[in-house]
């Protein structure tokens, strides 16, 4: 690559990185920034007459094993991907 193609890939780099620390600076979630869709959907939830027409069948006894369960599913599922992708790419090679 030359030399000005790497200049101008950083400055790119550089202000994508600082423009949402300029725009949004001083500004926080009380102000309805970097607020999630789990909050405003929990909010929307909690201020209708909602009731749920199922309940869990087991629930987690706390949130690190909650977490842990989800890591492990991820896990799981990264490992099913990667081997098929693997997979994928050896028989590629093979012919």
């Amino acid at each position: 690559m030359k030399t000005s193609t790497l200049i101008i890939l950083a400055v790119v780099c550089i202000v994508i990185f600082i423009a949402p620390l300029v725009m949004f600076s001083g500004h926080g979630e009380d102000d309805g920034y970097f607020g999630g869709s789990d909050d405003a959907a929990s909010e929307q939830i909690e201020s209708s007459n909602y009731e749920p027409w199922f309940s869990s069948i087991w629930e987690p006894p706390s949130g690190e094993i909650e977490s842990l369960l989800f890591a492990l599913q991820a896990a799981i599922g990264a490992i099913i991907i990667g081997y098929f992708f693997g997979y994928w790419r050896g028989q590629g090679k093979e012919e």
